[in-house]
């Protein structure tokens, strides 16, 4: 049985990229495919693709949602939304010396005051002013992945989001999506290749640890996601044709398979907290585009499941050998899908 220990590795601390290449096409691609690797790079991704496959993007975008202030005592806090909830009220996590009380006030950005509602779990239930997503986008900052160590600048703001993002809810982005831009869509749509899109907004969660050593103990947090109809059918119309369906991003990829877990990929609105571990019966997706994950990660037992426990293990060990970037605004991978045999 597998364990939280199978699935970690040692990264040196050099190889977690700080800042994004000049080019969003610039990153270098490790192709896995049945055990055999290809160092190739991203603009070279509709060399790997074929006439009438269909790329799946998940089109959310990050919100402003780290924000920072003071109690009515006078501590230090800082608020990292984990999503809106509709009109004036968010869940968030709060850093402070003392957990805020429920009926207590943050003081926000020296701009707007939010009371504290109550305790969910590990997140606080906050009431804003206002309408709460104008009112974090407007005075909130970018909520840049906790092991990148500079404060967001200009260049993140453009460089932290896809060029295709559209639906405010993130407070990550998804990054295999961050590769894109409009030449290389060009590119992609020349050579045959269809786009559809998903949405699911990441939550702060996304940054966990998994702190249960046997891997049936953890449980996922939820994901707010919205599968269209027109992908459900760009998705059956590139089955009929016998394309492959490729998933940019793992986010993407919890969408599709979260919404056909009953049998039958239906279209629609709703949480996933689905956890992907080996053994998963995939059902949608035929290749995964995504970036290299934390040692011990949820993200990492999902792309073992997909590609293989062994095979990811060595993918890794040739990216650290042969110096690829890592994380969000590092290298990529394409995986194809392990079958069985």
């Amino acid at each position: 049985m597998l364990t939280l220990d199978d699935f970690d590795y040692h990264l040196p601390p050099d190889r977690i990229a700080q800042f994004p290449l000049a080019e969003r096409t610039a990153s270098r691609l490790l192709v896995l495919n049945n055990g055999h690797l290809l160092d190739s790079s991203v603009i070279e991704l509709p060399d790997q693709l074929a006439p009438g496959d269909l790329l799946v993007m998940n089109d959310t975008r990050v919100l402003h949602a780290r924000l920072f202030g003071q109690k009515n005592t006078g501590g230090q806090v800082e608020v990292l939304v984990e999503r809106p909830l509709g009109g004036n009220q968010a869940l968030a996590q709060v850093r402070a010396s003392k957990p805020p009380k429920p009926g207590s006030r943050l003081h926000l950005e020296d701009a707007f005051e939010v009371e504290v509602l109550g305790r969910e779990g590990e997140f606080y239930r906050l009431g804003f002013p206002g309408d709460a997503v104008e009112l974090i986008e407007r005075y909130g900052r970018l909520p840049l992945p906790p092991y990148i160590e500079h404060p967001a600048t200009a260049a993140d703001e453009e460089r932290y989001q896809t060029v295709f993002s559209r639906d405010k809810g993130s407070v990550a982005a998804p990054t295999a999506g961050l590769h894109f831009d409009a030449g290389l869509l060009a590119q992609l749509a020349s050579r045959g290749v269809q786009v559809a899109p998903v949405t699911l907004h990441v939550g702060a969660g996304t940054f966990q640890p998994v702190r249960a050593h046997d891997l049936a103990q953890h449980r996922m947090h939820r994901e707010h996601y919205a599968l269209p109809e027109s992908t459900v059918a760009a998705i059956a119309a590139c089955r009929a044709r016998g394309g492959r369906v490729v998933a940019v991003g793992t986010t993407t990829l919890r969408t599709l398979e979260t919404a056909a877990l009953g049998g039958e990929l239906l279209a629609g609105a709703g949480e996933s907290e689905l956890f992907v571990t080996p053994g998963f019966k995939f059902q949608v997706v035929d290749l995964l585009m995504t970036n290299f994950h934390l040692p011990r990660s949820t993200l990492l037992m999902l792309v073992s499941a997909f590609g293989g426990v062994e095979e990811i293990r060595t993918a890794y060990r040739h990216a650290i050998d042969a110096d690829y970037r890592f994380f969000s605004y590092g290298d990529a991978m394409l995986i194809h899908r392990q079958y069985a045999v």
